[in-house]
């Protein structure tokens, strides 16, 4: 998860450094391509922090995977693009990642269930348990 949050606050930033790069991703009939790269970079940078804060996490994680699967065909025109360019290292970057956005998502949806840590999240019965009646587990 803290990887997906990293790659989220990268790429984010990217978009702000480098519009360019992504706005030529992004399909000629849409319009204000520039502020659409701003919004998904901003997005991005919103994912990662969501991520990385507990008590946000879990929507955050919703949050990430919905946006996975959103700019998975700006990924795909950036491979195409790559490829009618050309540039093999490119093409081969840009295929390479695509398989990626699979176990991506996967670790975003993973980001939604509660933590191990989390106290209010054990069983009946075990110590700390806010529904634990002491050690025997009995509920108050």
């Amino acid at each position: 998860m803290w990887a997906l949050a990293a790659i989220f606050l990268v790429s984010g930033t990217l978009h702000f450094a480098r519009p360019g790069l992504f706005e030529a991703t992004i399909p000629r009939v849409l319009p204000a391509r520039r502020g659409l790269v701003y919004a998904s970079g901003a997005v991005e940078i919103g994912c990662a922090l969501g991520l990385a804060v507990p008590a946000t996490r879990r929507p955050a994680g919703l949050a990430s995977a919905g946006l996975l699967v959103v700019i998975f065909p700006a990924n795909v025109q950036m491979a195409y693009d790559a490829r009618r360019r050309g540039s093999m290292i490119a093409t081969a970057l840009t295929l390479g990642r695509l398989p990626l956005q699979l176990p991506m998502i996967r670790t975003a949806l993973r980001a939604r269930q509660p933590s191990r840590k989390d106290p209010t999240t054990r069983s009946p019965g075990q110590p700390g348990c806010r529904f634990s009646g002491g050690e025997t587990g009995e509920r108050p």
